[in-house]
Protein backbone atom coordinates (compact mmCIF):
# COMPACT_ATOMS: atom_id res chain seq x y z
CA UNK A 1 0.00 0.00 0.00
CA UNK A 2 1.17 3.72 -0.76
CA UNK A 3 1.69 7.04 1.50
CA UNK A 4 2.39 10.09 0.40
CA UNK A 5 2.03 13.62 1.15
CA UNK A 6 0.82 14.56 -1.71
CA UNK A 7 -1.02 12.54 -4.04
CA UNK A 8 -1.93 14.12 -7.70
CA UNK A 9 -5.41 12.62 -8.82
CA UNK A 10 -4.88 13.10 -12.60
CA UNK A 11 -1.69 13.85 -14.72
CA UNK A 12 -2.95 15.97 -17.43
CA UNK A 13 -1.70 19.67 -17.94
CA UNK A 14 -2.19 21.17 -14.00
CA UNK A 15 -1.56 18.05 -12.24
CA UNK A 16 1.51 17.28 -14.19
CA UNK A 17 2.44 21.04 -13.00
CA UNK A 18 1.74 20.57 -9.91
CA UNK A 19 3.51 17.51 -9.48
CA UNK A 20 6.66 17.99 -11.04
CA UNK A 21 7.33 21.27 -8.89
CA UNK A 22 6.29 19.51 -5.72
CA UNK A 23 8.85 16.41 -6.67
CA UNK A 24 11.04 18.88 -7.51
CA UNK A 25 11.51 21.11 -4.69
CA UNK A 26 11.81 17.64 -2.07
CA UNK A 27 8.19 16.78 -1.14
CA UNK A 28 7.13 13.14 -1.10
CA UNK A 29 4.77 13.25 -4.41
CA UNK A 30 2.45 10.37 -5.84
CA UNK A 31 0.99 10.97 -9.45
CA UNK A 32 -2.43 8.70 -9.95
CA UNK A 33 -2.67 7.97 -13.72
CA UNK A 34 -3.37 5.70 -16.07
CA UNK A 35 -2.69 3.91 -19.82
CA UNK A 36 0.18 5.50 -22.09
CA UNK A 37 0.17 8.52 -19.74
CA UNK A 38 1.36 6.76 -16.81
CA UNK A 39 3.61 5.07 -19.12
CA UNK A 40 5.36 8.18 -20.55
CA UNK A 41 6.09 9.46 -16.96
CA UNK A 42 6.89 5.63 -15.62
CA UNK A 43 9.27 5.70 -18.51
CA UNK A 44 10.42 9.25 -19.17
CA UNK A 45 9.37 11.56 -15.80
CA UNK A 46 6.64 14.48 -15.88
CA UNK A 47 8.40 16.50 -18.57
CA UNK A 48 7.51 20.89 -18.29
CA UNK A 49 8.16 23.47 -20.81
CA UNK A 50 7.73 27.01 -21.10
CA UNK A 51 7.49 28.97 -17.76
CA UNK A 52 9.58 26.45 -16.21
CA UNK A 53 11.62 23.84 -17.40
CA UNK A 54 11.52 20.74 -15.83
CA UNK A 55 12.60 17.29 -16.14
CA UNK A 56 11.41 14.89 -13.12
CA UNK A 57 11.10 11.81 -11.64
CA UNK A 58 7.76 11.09 -9.77
CA UNK A 59 6.25 7.86 -8.45
CA UNK A 60 3.00 6.70 -10.50
CA UNK A 61 0.11 4.46 -8.70
CA UNK A 62 -1.76 3.17 -11.93
CA UNK A 63 -4.01 1.15 -9.75
CA UNK A 64 -5.91 3.74 -7.28
CA UNK A 65 -7.04 1.44 -4.69
CA UNK A 66 -3.53 0.88 -3.47
CA UNK A 67 -3.58 4.49 -2.08
CA UNK A 68 -3.59 3.86 1.56
CA UNK A 69 -2.73 7.43 2.72
CA UNK A 70 -2.29 11.21 1.53
CA UNK A 71 -1.73 14.01 3.56
CA UNK A 72 -3.06 16.02 0.73
CA UNK A 73 -4.95 14.81 -1.81
CA UNK A 74 -5.26 17.11 -5.16
CA UNK A 75 -8.33 16.19 -7.76
CA UNK A 76 -6.88 17.33 -11.19
CA UNK A 77 -8.94 15.15 -13.47
CA UNK A 78 -11.43 16.33 -15.98
CA UNK A 79 -14.48 17.21 -13.72
CA UNK A 80 -16.86 14.38 -15.59
CA UNK A 81 -14.09 11.83 -14.46
CA UNK A 82 -14.23 12.73 -10.61
CA UNK A 83 -17.07 10.36 -10.00
CA UNK A 84 -15.06 7.31 -11.23
CA UNK A 85 -11.75 8.59 -10.09
CA UNK A 86 -12.73 8.65 -6.02
CA UNK A 87 -14.83 5.74 -5.97
CA UNK A 88 -11.48 3.73 -5.82
CA UNK A 89 -9.76 5.49 -3.49
CA UNK A 90 -12.20 6.34 -0.66
CA UNK A 91 -10.54 3.76 1.65
CA UNK A 92 -7.43 5.96 1.66
CA UNK A 93 -6.80 7.89 4.56
CA UNK A 94 -7.12 11.94 3.79
CA UNK A 95 -5.62 14.72 5.07
CA UNK A 96 -6.39 17.50 3.56
CA UNK A 97 -8.23 17.03 -0.24
CA UNK A 98 -9.35 19.96 -2.48
CA UNK A 99 -9.30 20.05 -6.53
CA UNK A 100 -8.45 22.68 -8.50
CA UNK A 101 -10.83 21.95 -11.47
CA UNK A 102 -13.32 24.02 -13.15
CA UNK A 103 -17.14 24.82 -11.68
CA UNK A 104 -18.92 24.46 -8.40
CA UNK A 105 -19.78 20.66 -7.82
CA UNK A 106 -15.83 19.34 -6.64
CA UNK A 107 -16.19 20.50 -3.20
CA UNK A 108 -19.36 18.47 -2.77
CA UNK A 109 -18.00 15.44 -4.33
CA UNK A 110 -14.88 15.65 -1.89
CA UNK A 111 -17.30 16.57 1.05
CA UNK A 112 -19.48 13.03 -0.72
CA UNK A 113 -15.99 10.55 -0.39
CA UNK A 114 -13.62 12.26 3.13
CA UNK A 115 -16.45 14.29 4.77
CA UNK A 116 -16.44 18.32 5.03
CA UNK A 117 -14.21 18.59 7.67
CA UNK A 118 -11.44 17.50 4.78
CA UNK A 119 -12.60 19.61 2.15
CA UNK A 120 -10.41 23.14 1.37
CA UNK A 121 -11.49 25.06 -1.45
CA UNK A 122 -9.28 25.71 -4.03
CA UNK A 123 -9.30 28.44 -7.17
CA UNK A 124 -5.97 27.78 -9.82
CA UNK A 125 -5.78 31.26 -12.20
CA UNK A 126 -3.05 28.45 -13.61
CA UNK A 127 -2.73 27.36 -17.38
CA UNK A 128 -0.79 24.56 -19.27
CA UNK A 129 -1.70 22.13 -22.50
CA UNK A 130 -0.53 18.85 -22.32
CA UNK A 131 1.16 18.52 -26.08
CA UNK A 132 1.21 15.39 -28.16
CA UNK A 133 4.68 14.41 -26.75
CA UNK A 134 4.16 14.44 -23.62
CA UNK A 135 5.41 17.33 -22.46
CA UNK A 136 3.95 19.75 -21.12
CA UNK A 137 3.56 24.08 -21.71
CA UNK A 138 2.99 25.70 -18.96
CA UNK A 139 1.42 29.03 -19.63
CA UNK A 140 0.05 31.07 -16.77
CA UNK A 141 0.86 31.05 -13.21
CA UNK A 142 -0.75 33.70 -11.74
CA UNK A 143 -2.37 32.32 -8.52
CA UNK A 144 -3.79 28.97 -6.76
CA UNK A 145 -6.05 30.51 -4.19
CA UNK A 146 -6.67 27.87 -1.28
CA UNK A 147 -8.74 28.34 1.57
CA UNK A 148 -11.23 26.58 4.14
CA UNK A 149 -15.39 26.77 2.93
CA UNK A 150 -15.97 28.08 6.24
CA UNK A 151 -14.08 31.12 5.94
CA UNK A 152 -11.89 30.55 8.95
CA UNK A 153 -8.15 30.79 8.61
CA UNK A 154 -6.25 27.61 9.19
CA UNK A 155 -2.64 25.99 9.46
CA UNK A 156 -3.42 23.18 6.80
CA UNK A 157 -4.32 25.70 4.13
CA UNK A 158 -1.45 28.18 4.37
CA UNK A 159 1.20 24.76 5.25
CA UNK A 160 -0.35 23.61 1.45
CA UNK A 161 -0.53 26.43 -0.04
CA UNK A 162 3.02 27.74 1.47
CA UNK A 163 4.45 23.96 0.27
CA UNK A 164 3.23 24.95 -3.36
CA UNK A 165 3.97 28.45 -3.41
CA UNK A 166 7.68 28.03 -2.12
CA UNK A 167 8.00 24.79 -5.10
CA UNK A 168 7.67 27.86 -8.23
CA UNK A 169 3.38 27.42 -8.73
CA UNK A 170 2.47 30.64 -6.88
CA UNK A 171 -0.17 30.15 -4.16
CA UNK A 172 -1.69 31.87 -1.17
CA UNK A 173 -4.42 30.86 1.76
CA UNK A 174 -7.48 33.11 1.58
CA UNK A 175 -10.29 33.81 3.75
CA UNK A 176 -12.99 34.47 1.12
CA UNK A 177 -12.89 30.74 -0.85
CA UNK A 178 -16.21 31.15 -1.79
CA UNK A 179 -16.50 34.12 -3.31
CA UNK A 180 -13.09 33.09 -5.40
CA UNK A 181 -14.93 30.18 -6.59
CA UNK A 182 -17.77 31.61 -7.83
CA UNK A 183 -15.94 34.25 -9.75
CA UNK A 184 -13.78 31.72 -11.16
CA UNK A 185 -17.10 30.05 -12.15
CA UNK A 186 -18.32 33.05 -13.67
CA UNK A 187 -15.19 33.84 -15.47
CA UNK A 188 -14.42 30.29 -16.88
CA UNK A 189 -18.35 30.28 -18.04
CA UNK A 190 -17.76 32.90 -20.43
CA UNK A 191 -14.29 31.76 -21.34
CA UNK A 192 -15.17 28.42 -22.12
CA UNK A 193 -18.35 29.31 -24.11
CA UNK A 194 -16.08 32.18 -26.53
CA UNK A 195 -13.27 29.49 -26.67
CA UNK A 196 -15.60 27.20 -28.19
CA UNK A 197 -17.77 29.30 -30.23
CA UNK A 198 -14.41 31.65 -31.64
CA UNK A 199 -12.06 28.57 -31.62
CA UNK A 200 -8.68 30.70 -30.96
CA UNK A 201 -6.46 31.42 -28.77
CA UNK A 202 -7.52 33.48 -25.94
CA UNK A 203 -6.46 37.05 -26.33
CA UNK A 204 -8.07 37.10 -30.00
CA UNK A 205 -12.01 36.90 -28.66
CA UNK A 206 -11.13 38.76 -25.62
CA UNK A 207 -10.19 42.06 -27.86
CA UNK A 208 -12.71 41.97 -30.24
CA UNK A 209 -15.12 43.92 -29.37
CA UNK A 210 -18.37 41.63 -30.72
CA UNK A 211 -16.88 38.39 -29.29
CA UNK A 212 -15.95 40.45 -25.91
CA UNK A 213 -19.57 41.88 -25.43
CA UNK A 214 -20.72 38.15 -25.96
CA UNK A 215 -18.90 37.36 -23.25
CA UNK A 216 -19.74 39.78 -20.76
CA UNK A 217 -23.46 38.93 -21.22
CA UNK A 218 -22.52 35.33 -20.07
CA UNK A 219 -20.79 36.48 -16.97
CA UNK A 220 -23.92 38.97 -16.22
CA UNK A 221 -25.94 36.09 -16.45
CA UNK A 222 -23.65 34.25 -13.89
CA UNK A 223 -23.36 37.28 -11.56
CA UNK A 224 -27.41 37.50 -11.74
CA UNK A 225 -27.44 33.35 -10.55
CA UNK A 226 -24.86 34.11 -7.71
CA UNK A 227 -26.39 37.03 -6.28
CA UNK A 228 -29.61 34.51 -6.50
CA UNK A 229 -27.42 32.66 -3.70
CA UNK A 230 -25.96 35.26 -1.83
CA UNK A 231 -22.93 35.35 -3.15
CA UNK A 232 -20.55 38.46 -3.60
CA UNK A 233 -18.15 38.29 -6.31
CA UNK A 234 -14.74 39.75 -6.81
CA UNK A 235 -11.89 41.05 -9.62
CA UNK A 236 -9.34 38.35 -8.57
CA UNK A 237 -10.09 36.02 -11.26
CA UNK A 238 -9.17 35.71 -14.56
CA UNK A 239 -11.51 38.06 -15.14
CA UNK A 240 -12.27 41.06 -13.02
CA UNK A 241 -16.04 39.54 -12.68
CA UNK A 242 -17.14 42.21 -10.31
CA UNK A 243 -16.36 44.64 -12.43
CA UNK A 244 -18.14 43.21 -15.38
CA UNK A 245 -21.60 42.56 -13.25
CA UNK A 246 -21.44 45.64 -11.42
CA UNK A 247 -21.53 48.27 -14.15
CA UNK A 248 -22.76 48.93 -17.43
CA UNK A 249 -22.33 46.66 -20.60
CA UNK A 250 -19.89 48.81 -22.16
CA UNK A 251 -18.02 49.18 -19.02
CA UNK A 252 -17.44 45.18 -18.67
CA UNK A 253 -16.91 45.41 -22.61
CA UNK A 254 -14.04 47.28 -21.76
CA UNK A 255 -12.87 45.49 -18.84
CA UNK A 256 -13.15 42.46 -20.98
CA UNK A 257 -10.83 43.88 -23.76
CA UNK A 258 -8.27 45.03 -21.15
CA UNK A 259 -7.60 41.66 -20.12
CA UNK A 260 -7.14 40.45 -23.52
CA UNK A 261 -4.67 42.97 -24.20
CA UNK A 262 -2.87 41.77 -21.11
CA UNK A 263 -3.44 38.03 -22.64
CA UNK A 264 -1.90 39.44 -25.84
CA UNK A 265 0.97 40.65 -24.00
CA UNK A 266 1.83 38.34 -21.68
CA UNK A 267 0.50 34.72 -22.65
CA UNK A 268 -0.37 35.35 -26.53
CA UNK A 269 -0.01 31.58 -27.20
CA UNK A 270 -2.54 30.39 -24.42
CA UNK A 271 -5.84 28.71 -25.07
CA UNK A 272 -8.59 27.59 -22.82
CA UNK A 273 -8.76 23.49 -21.32
CA UNK A 274 -11.98 23.90 -23.34
CA UNK A 275 -10.67 24.32 -26.53
CA UNK A 276 -7.59 22.09 -26.40
CA UNK A 277 -10.10 19.12 -25.42
CA UNK A 278 -12.62 20.17 -28.36
CA UNK A 279 -9.18 20.37 -31.25
CA UNK A 280 -8.35 16.63 -29.48
CA UNK A 281 -11.40 15.23 -30.10
CA UNK A 282 -12.30 15.14 -26.22
CA UNK A 283 -15.21 15.20 -24.49
CA UNK A 284 -16.03 18.98 -23.28
CA UNK A 285 -16.88 19.54 -19.65
CA UNK A 286 -20.17 20.84 -20.79
CA UNK A 287 -23.19 19.31 -17.62
CA UNK A 288 -20.07 20.13 -14.94
CA UNK A 289 -20.46 24.02 -16.34
CA UNK A 290 -22.59 25.17 -18.39
CA UNK A 291 -25.69 22.20 -17.63
CA UNK A 292 -24.87 22.97 -13.70
CA UNK A 293 -25.48 26.88 -13.85
CA UNK A 294 -28.52 26.29 -16.11
CA UNK A 295 -29.70 23.28 -13.53
CA UNK A 296 -29.08 25.73 -10.30
CA UNK A 297 -31.03 28.64 -12.41
CA UNK A 298 -34.11 26.65 -13.07
CA UNK A 299 -33.87 25.44 -8.98
CA UNK A 300 -34.01 29.32 -8.28
CA UNK A 301 -36.88 30.43 -11.21
CA UNK A 302 -33.91 32.50 -12.44
CA UNK A 303 -33.92 32.89 -16.68
CA UNK A 304 -30.12 32.84 -18.11
CA UNK A 305 -31.05 33.01 -21.75
CA UNK A 306 -28.21 33.37 -23.20
CA UNK A 307 -26.48 30.61 -20.99
CA UNK A 308 -29.42 28.31 -21.85
CA UNK A 309 -28.82 28.87 -25.07
CA UNK A 310 -25.39 27.83 -25.91
CA UNK A 311 -25.94 24.63 -23.45
CA UNK A 312 -28.75 23.52 -25.78
CA UNK A 313 -26.92 23.93 -28.84
CA UNK A 314 -23.11 22.68 -27.45
CA UNK A 315 -25.21 19.58 -26.11
CA UNK A 316 -26.55 19.43 -29.59
CA UNK A 317 -23.14 19.54 -31.42
CA UNK A 318 -20.56 18.92 -29.00
CA UNK A 319 -19.05 15.51 -27.96
CA UNK A 320 -20.32 14.06 -24.49
CA UNK A 321 -18.42 11.31 -21.95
Amino acid sequence: MERAEFAIVGAGALGSILGAHLARAGHDVVMLARGERAERIERAGLQIKGLAEISQRVRVLTDPSRLHEAECLIVATKTYATAGALAHLRAARVGCALSIQNGLMKNEQLAESWGRQCVLGAVADTSGELLPGGEVLFTRNEQLAIGEPSGERSVRAQKVAQSIDASGVRASAVEDIQTLEWSKFAAWTGLMVLSITTRTPTWQYLTDADSARVLARVVREIGALAAAHGIALSDRAPLPVAQIVGGSEDAAVAAVRRVGERFRALAPTHRMSSLQDLEAGRPIELEETLGYAVRLAQQATLSLPLLASFYRDFRQTLRRP
